[in-house]
């Protein structure tokens, strides 16, 4: 039993996590000696969120040219509960994140909006998500430290003061480097910059927020403009932590009621409670508690963002394009934070297609967030869907995640442009399965990107539909008292509720039930395989079979002879045996020695490395081989008992079941796969050999 968690112990754990400053008060000039040590403190918004982004990890994949990041491919805050999949999302947070650090380094897309745009169910809301709770934590890390400023003592110099006003916190969050008059900030930030080792330079040419503003002048009244007391008696610098509950750094902000949407939710307005305290018109008066004033120093998130009325997306005209707000009865306000938007197709062709909105749309960065393409990765959502939750005891059996995720995918393909290539085809090239000398998976990219109305990926069924499908049946079977889910009642649930899916439009059911149907005939053809494995596979045998292979074809490509295994005299090639091999994959002749070459280049690979030869290591040979071995072995199986349930033999059934089990069925699964998959193998078998 694990150590059980004592106050003290819990007590001890929350020390470790809290920043060792953070209710520290410190003075200007300490402020000024940290930012001399460490420039990167005073870093504004893209810069920080930018670097957030390698601080927690980063693997460049070559062949696609894309950097996968460890916040999004591995999630080590949550122990991978979050980790995303799939090709093309990681694309989409390659490019999310190039758009970011372009606006580090001031290019210009800082001064735009990142808008996410993806079908209902693609995970652009929990990626966002994701960003904004690693963003939280960045700023606890040494690492991600900020900082900004209260005003102390007001009251002894500014006579009509509230006295519970004594105390006030800069409302903006601002870096309190904008406190310094510009001419003198500059000089601070140059010397800064020669310091810095970045991609990218300090900039702060912000004002001070309004009330920040008030303070300072009558402070520098007061005193005959003598900026260091005023800074050195009024002013304390204090830990700024990010923290989407309290509003602080970032925030989120989701439409209303058309008839309720008031730009004050994200401007700030008056404080009507301080108004009769200070006056109209006083910046003392106003309340910076909109959207855009909470996100200051980090990031807004607007959800559903093109949801709202055109008259209300102007305000984010300003916010973009000028890094300012222009709030009622409060004059301008500096903004500093990475502005990120999500939206659902509709919502975008509606908003692209108004002229009078060519502004707005100027001044986004659309960043493509497509449903995931591969349908391996899209099995691995699911998978971490099950992992996250508390399944009921049922055995999950193989190909049923994988399927799901099939139907998934197809109906997400544009249909390739090349006739000789079928839409399951390309699943199946996506997927890594075919090599690109088969099919050109780029140019079926390519293809798809010029016939998509959007770009593909972008319409289809949903991870989330299929999701609950699977949790359905997964509850199915517990009701029914089965301990196993397997694609058949998967498929099940598919075709029963397909039709009554909101989401999926009745044009699009019929296509969806042949795609349905098309899955369930790619499932028949692999529970035939592996009933087929579980009659004839032999580990020792599809070794020893493999390496014979591969003495024959290092021969064949060596131009040398081997020895015969029997008489161990030097032979040709056994080119009879060699295509025997590959003719199992309908590797045509013509083919047979750019395959040799590839299975030769894998060897020496593996050789280079310091791995030994094992031929299950190479899907295509191991594939290859074992249907050779089915072909040697078939005969000697008794088909007619997998036909008649009578003529089964009870031993044979049990090895058989085995065979399945150590394959990772059930063994009430490997019984439902055998009299679903395995008659049709007896009858094949039978028919073959009555020709």
């Amino acid at each position: 039993m694990a150590e059980r968690h004592t106050l003290e112990r819990l007590s001890e754990e929350y020390r470790t996590e809290v920043p060792d400053d953070l209710r520290a008060a410190r003075s200007f000039d300490w402020y000024l000696d940290a930012l001399y040590d460490d420039p990167r403190i005073a870093r504004n918004a893209h810069q920080r969120v930018a670097d957030m982004f390698d601080y927690y990890g980063t693997h460049y994949d070559e062949e696609r040219g894309v950097v996968e990041y460890a916040l999004a491919a591995e999630d080590p805050h949550h122990d991978g509960e979050n980790v995303f999949y799939g090709r093309e999302v990681h694309e989409a947070i390659h490019e999310f994140v190039n758009k970011v650090k372009s606006g580090a380094r001031g290019l210009g897309p800082e001064k735009r909006i990142k808008l996410l745009l993806g079908p209902v169910g693609s995970g652009k809301s929990h990626f966002d998500w994701l960003v904004r709770r690693y963003f939280e934590a960045y700023t606890r890390e040494d690492a991600g430290r900020m900082y900004t400023f209260r005003w102390v003592d007001l009251c002894s110099v500014i006579d009509d003061q509230d006295p519970d006003d004594d105390v006030v916190r800069s409302p903006m969050s601002q870096d309190p480097l904008v406190l310094l008059p510009k001419p003198q900030r500059q000089a601070v930030i140059d010397d800064l910059n020669e310091r810095l080792d970045a991609p990218y330079t300090l900039r702060n040419e912000q004002h001070p927020d309004p009330a920040s503003e008030f303070y300072l002048n009558e402070l520098l009244a007061h005193y005959d403009d003598d900026l260091q007391r005023v800074l050195d008696e009024h002013v304390e610098v204090v830990r700024l932590v990010a923290d989407e509950n309290r509003r602080q750094s970032i925030e989120t902000f989701e439409p209303k009621d058309k008839k309720n949407q008031d730009e004050t939710e994200l401007t700030g307005d008056v404080n009507y409670a301080k108004l009769a305290v200070y006056g109209e018109s006083d910046p003392r008066a106003f309340d910076y508690a909109g959207a855009f004033c909470n996100a200051n120093r980090g990031l807004f998130s607007g959800e559903e963002l093109l949801k709202l009325q055109r008259e209300f997306l102007y305000d984010f005209l300003h916010a973009s394009q000028e890094s300012t707000i222009k709030p009622k009865n409060n004059p301008r306000i500096d903004i500093d934070q990475v502005i990120v938007g999500r939206t659902n197709m509709p919502e975008y062709r509606e908003k692209t297609g108004d002229e009078k909105m060519e502004a707005f749309n100027d001044r986004t960065k659309r960043i493509d967030y497509p449903y995931v393409l591969e349908y391996e990765s899209e099995a691995s959502i699911y998978e971490k869907m099950l992992d996250n939750a508390d399944v009921p005891n049922v055995h999950v059996e193989p190909h049923a995640l994988e399927m799901a995720a099939l139907f998934g995918v197809l109906t997400r393909l544009e249909e390739p442009t090349d006739e000789t290539v079928s839409l399951l085809e390309k699943a199946k090239a996506y997927n890594g399965e075919l090599e690109d000398e088969e099919i050109d998976r780029r140019k079926l990219r390519e293809d798809a990107a010029e016939s998509a109305d959007v770009g593909e990926g972008m319409d289809g069924i949903s991870a989330r539909f299929v999701g609950d499908e699977i949790a359905e049946a997964i509850m199915d079977a517990t009701h029914r008292d089965r301990s196993h889910l397997s694609p058949l009642s998967v498929f099940d649930h598919f075709e029963a509720n397909l039709g009554g899916h909101g989401s999926i439009a009745a044009e699009d059911l019929g296509r969806y039930e042949r795609l349905l149907d098309r899955v369930r005939e790619e499932y028949r053809e692999r529970a035939i395989e592996d009933v087929r494995h579980a009659l004839a596979y032999d580990v020792d045998e599809l070794r020893r079979q493999g390496e014979k292979y591969m003495d024959h074809v290092m021969a064949y490509i060596d131009d040398d002879t081997v020895d015969d295994e029997l008489t161990g005299r030097e032979t040709e090639p056994d080119e009879t045996f060699l295509r025997a091999v590959e003719e199992q994959l309908d590797v045509p002749s013509d083919r047979k020695d750019d395959f040799r070459q590839e299975v030769s280049n894998w060897v020496s690979r593996r050789a280079r490395e310091g791995r030994g030869f094992d031929p299950q290591e190479n899907d295509r040979l191991r594939r290859a081989l074992e249907r050779k071995l089915w072909e040697d072995k078939k005969h000697n199986i008794n088909f007619s008992a997998l036909v008649s349930a009578t003529d089964l033999d009870d031993e044979d059934r049990s090895a058989w079941v085995d065979a399945l089990v150590d394959r990772g069925y059930s063994e009430d699964g490997a019984a439902e796969v055998l009299e679903y998959a395995g008659a049709a193998v007896a009858r094949s078998e039978i028919e073959d050999g009555g020709d």
